[in-house]
């Protein structure tokens, strides 16, 4: 089974990127394929540089789903919105449009959002 994870969320402002995370991260490790689709102020996961104090550190999620074979790709328009390029993201995630998210979503049996 295939499911697509969407975060809409900034990390660490509220837990629900986290909560996403876990959730991908778990159903690697129960054997689904994962898609994670990082939206609007979900670009920020993605966002190199991340060292946050006494809470836990999304990008090293992140980078852990990309390690268990997650496809994650970062909508190009909201990063650019963000002043974020390619570059600022760590290596694994994609910038994509609107079309790969759609695509994401007809090749899943699941979508979730976040």
């Amino acid at each position: 089974m295939k499911v697509t994870v969407v975060i809409t969320t900034a990390p660490y402002g509220r837990e629900r990127a986290y909560s996403a995370l876990r959730f991908a991260l778990t159903s690697l490790l129960e054997g689904l394929e994962v898609n994670i689709f990082l939206i609007e102020d979900g670009v920020y996961v993605a966002k190199k540089g991340q060292e946050p104090s006494d809470v836990p550190n999304y990008l090293d999620l992140l980078k852990n789903a990309i390690e268990l074979g997650a496809k994650v790709k970062a909508c190009g328009p909201c990063c650019k919105a963000r002043g974020l390029k390619q570059e600022d993201l760590i290596e694994g995630v994609e910038l994509a449009t609107m079309h790969d998210l759609v695509n994401f979503v007809k090749e899943s049996e699941k979508v979730i959002s976040f």
